[in-house]
């Protein structure tokens, strides 16, 4: 009798035991899922931000709506959420993760090689909407700050790479 008592006890301990490590894990889950949730609200602001500067002129190394370069408006953008970049397209381009177009998404940064004499990154833009079309908000010379799409064939032919930087 007193066998089987102590059987029952040390099983209801294994078992009580083992509940804990689950706790754990949903604890885990749940610290990434607000984890998660707080770089997607930091996104959407950004992005929200840097649209608010859309039909601002261009003006090189300008950081205001009096005048906006491309790396300015995602300097200046992702500032806003104290998110600390470089101030420069080919210094942002070390930053953040490497992502593939099929996985990118709003809020990541897309770059460019617009000079053919020239083999280095010197324009960045902000993804604003993915999928089969991808759009980004960025400063061009000719329009300013403007949403245009990686479909279009001049952006497609210049592009270089995409970075994820939350």
């Amino acid at each position: 009798m007193k066998k089987i008592i102590f059987l029952l006890i040390a099983t209801s301990l294994f078992f009580s035991s083992c509940g804990s490590s689950k706790r754990s894990k949903s604890f885990d889950s749940a610290k990434k899922t607000s984890v998660h949730k707080k770089s997607n609200k930091k996104i959407k602001s950004i992005i929200s931000y840097a649209k608010t500067f859309n039909g601002t002129k261009y003006k090189y190394g300008g950081t205001t709506r009096r005048g906006m370069d491309c790396s300015g408006l995602i300097y200046t953008s992702f500032k806003k959420e104290n998110v600390p970049l470089p101030r420069t397209s080919r210094s942002m381009a070390s930053k953040g993760k490497p992502v593939s177009l099929k996985r990118i998404s709003p809020g990541d940064l897309l770059f460019f090689r617009t000079n053919k004499n020239k083999k280095v990154i010197n324009h960045v833009g902000l993804v604003v909407a993915s999928g089969k079309n991808i759009q980004f908000i960025h400063a061009s010379v000719s329009k300013g700050v403007t949403i245009s799409s990686l479909n279009e064939r001049y952006w497609n032919s210049c592009f270089v790479g995409a970075r994820r930087i939350l």
